[in-house]
């Protein structure tokens, strides 16, 4: 196979591209540094598609290696044909192999190995060849009491039980056959106990096309039977999966010939089935954890990317019952200047005590915005910040925030390290107050797979979800940039190139050296080499520093070139500073090409080198619409069908959208009610962090009191 070639097929783009991104990838280079400052290598592939890219490769060349071990195993037993040299020339997944080989695999004891052993080998051929001899007459041939064949029903059943696996080992009739598994085959759910109340009882007598269940409905099977609430199986169309077999191995209706047919039936129950049955339910799981992580992965880097609510003094408030709400306020840079716990909620329901204290916090460290945690007692402690805001002067405003992952943080090493003074519940309401301020700095910190924005991710591979999340993370971090002299070690972990390690080394470097004064200093950091330093420098942001470049995203290797684009435009160095916005009409009127040609530098990262020129340290999150702040509160009690809202996407999976609404219970649109058109999956229209107001409202459908339900659609209105 040719990898390159199969990878210009399958991503439809050209050669060179293919074998730039490659090499570069050989090279030990990082996805985010060949996506923004390779560009002119990849032809500008972004950072998806550049991983999606890697796991094929490394996919393609694992299947390769697997083809010319499996080769020389098969060659080593001295049973390699051409044959099956082009069907292993020919194989496209790691399966399809794995079938070439089935028939010379070292076997553990199976019933045609022991009728091998008692030599009914022979036997075994005579009724394949299915002559009008007796079959009955040649058994009696190998009747052999030292062998343990005492009877001619002895004989025949071994020389069948051969026949049996002859049959399953067949590579082109598995191919076939698995055609027919995955194009026709149900896949049926029962029930193990009908009287049994479960949340699967819809599943307890279902059946749908193998090929079309969705992903969601296939995890929740999958689910359902490791609970032990369901049993959960394939069934092919049988008649037509027999057919295949007979057409194969049946040439005859003669004795042998039903002999041959009896083994093809046992074959398919006993061997063929069960494993196909395996293979495609693996399959399907495979195809629907990818689809699931696909789907987290879109919605933590929405996530991740949500604008930050900057140059604000936050109060994150934990809700809570017994133990009180804790509060703490940080200021703009995420300092905590105080911290508290009160007890407007039951059992206490010490309102007025509450607002005394939150009300001198207000106005005492001159609070901008409150963040309340979504979890338990957030609606009774949401009503109540709503009152108390009616009643002070300072305009403040507030917003729910999931708080998935923060007692996470708030009870790990990292936390107890960065807040040794506080407890755990005060450390979760600091998280709650910077997740505000800046997501991305403060999400960072929670293993992925505990900020909630996905569907069934505890289901999901580990090492795979892992990867597939970290690689968002990274990607997040590495398109925003990092303060050198302010980020934390976990915000550190994520720029290309640098490791947990030598995170914390930089942060040690800071503490005893005191701040950066240029990205050059990265080289003095232990075990930060050159190649760690060409991947990272240029996602390092070095605010009033000596060189005006090192704030911005303009690499170390194209400073010569910005210096001269300056200088060709009119402008100093000095001006960068402040950003220079006319930088882009003296570009134009020169032409962008002749100043490529000029500089020596290619007209992508020339243009990348503009606009960072334009707006120095420019954050791609400032772009987007700024998040929902409320100062007042809805009831769930107050919601009437009809009613048209605005809110904020918290959660999109297969099936619908979950929108903050502004009460407690978040409401859920369901695919159908998304929009008029047709649509595979509701990430094509919405995404997490969405104020629904900006994409279209959304409408009241009906309010499930018992069941704290709430369903919304967003067609017509």
């Amino acid at each position: 196979m040719d990898i390159l070639k199969q990878l210009e097929e399958e991503f439809k783009i050209r050669n060179t591209q293919v074998e730039n991104t490659v090499k570069l990838i050989d090279d030990g280079n990082t996805i985010p540094f060949i996506s923004r400052y390779r560009k002119e290598m990849t032809g500008g592939l972004d950072d998806q598609l550049l991983r999606e890219l890697s796991e094929r490769l490394t996919y393609l060349r694992n299947l390769e290696s697997r083809k010319e071990e499996v080769k020389s195993l098969i060659e080593s037993g001295g049973n390699l044909t051409d044959k099956i040299t082009q069907d292993l020339l020919n194989a496209k997944t790691l399966a399809e192999v794995e079938d070439i080989y089935r028939p010379f695999k070292p076997k553990r004891k199976t019933r045609a190995g022991i009728a091998k052993e008692k030599g009914l080998q022979p036997l075994a051929d005579f009724i394949l060849a299915q002559t009008l001899a007796s079959p009955t007459a040649e058994a009696e041939k190998y009747i052999s009491e030292e062998k343990g064949v005492e009877t001619v029903d002895d004989a025949i059943n071994g020389a069948l039980d051969i026949i049996s696996e002859t049959v399953s080992d067949d590579a082109d009739l598995r191919k076939k056959l698995y055609a027919e598994y995955t194009g026709h085959a149900l896949i049926v759910s029962k029930a193990t106990d009908e009287k049994a109340e479960t949340v699967y009882k819809n599943y307890y007598d279902y059946s749908e096309l193998a090929c079309k269940i969705p992903p969601h409905r296939l995890l929740a099977l999958d689910r359902g039977e490791r609970e032990d609430a369901l049993k959960v199986s394939i069934e092919p169309e049988e008649q037509y999966v027999m057919k295949h077999i007979y057409r194969a191995y049946v040439k005859s209706e003669n004795d042998c010939g039903r002999l041959v047919r009896s083994a093809c039936d046992d074959s398919f129950k006993r061997l063929i089935h069960p494993s196909l049955e395996r293979r495609l339910r693996n399959e399907l799981t495979e195809k629907a954890c990818d689809s699931s992580i696909h789907t987290f992965s879109d919605n933590l880097r929405q996530l991740l990317m949500q604008p930050p609510v900057k140059n604000s003094v936050a109060r994150g408030f934990d809700p809570g019952y017994r133990t009180g709400c804790k509060v703490a306020v940080v200021d703009a840079t995420g300092k905590v200047l105080d911290t508290s716990v009160v007890y407007p909620t039951p059992p206490k329901s010490d309102i007025a005590g509450a607002e005394r204290i939150i009300k001198n916090l207000i106005e005492k460290h001159k609070v901008d915005i409150i963040a309340i945690g979504n979890g338990t007692a957030s609606h009774e402690s949401e009503v109540f910040m709503a009152d108390l805001l009616k009643k002070i002067d300072r305009k403040v405003s507030y917003m729910v925030v999931s708080e998935a992952g923060a007692s996470v943080y708030s009870a790990s090493k990292l936390a107890a390290e960065e807040f040794p003074e506080y407890d755990v519940s005060l450390r979760s309401a600091v998280s709650i107050a910077r997740r505000l301020q800046d997501p991305l700095a403060e999400l960072v910190k929670i293993d992925p797979k505990a900020i909630g924005v996905g569907q069934y991710q505890h289901d999901m591979p580990p090492a795979k979800l892992s990867d597939a999340l970290g690689g968002v993370v990274e990607d997040s971090v590495n398109s925003v940039g990092v303060d050198l002299n302010t980020a934390s070690v976990s915000l550190l972990g994520y720029v290309a190139g640098i490791n947990s390690a030598v995170a914390k080394n930089i942060v040690t470097y800071r503490e005893e050296n005191g701040v950066f004064t240029n990205r050059k200093e990265l080289l003095k950091v232990s075990k930060l080499g050159k190649k760690a330093y060409e991947q990272c420098a240029g996602f390092m942001r070095i605010h009033g520093g000596k060189y005006p470049l090192d704030n911005t995203s303009v690499h170390p290797e194209s400073y010569k070139a910005a210096e001269a684009l300056l200088d060709k435009c009119g402008f100093k160095l000095a001006d960068v500073s402040g950003g220079i916005p006319s930088i882009k009409e003296q570009v134009k009127s020169i032409g962008i090409k002749k100043l490529s040609d000029e500089l020596g530098i290619g007209e992508m990262t020339l243009a990348d080198i503009i606009n960072e020129l334009a707006k120095p340290g420019r954050d791609p999150r400032d772009e987007l619409p700024p998040p929902l702040l409320r100062t007042d509160v809805a009831d769930i009690n107050s919601l009437k069908p009809g009613m048209i809202l605005d809110g904020t996407v918290r959660n999109v999976i297969d099936f619908g959208v979950f929108v903050d609404i502004g009460v407690h219970q978040d409401g859920l649109v369901h695919i159908s009610q998304i929009c008029d058109k047709y649509i595979k999956h509701p990430l094509e229209v919405v995404k997490v962090g969405d104020i629904v107001s900006d994409v279209v409202d959304v409408k009241i459908l009906s309010v499930d009191m018992d069941k704290k339900r709430i369903s919304l659609t967003m067609k017509g209105v």
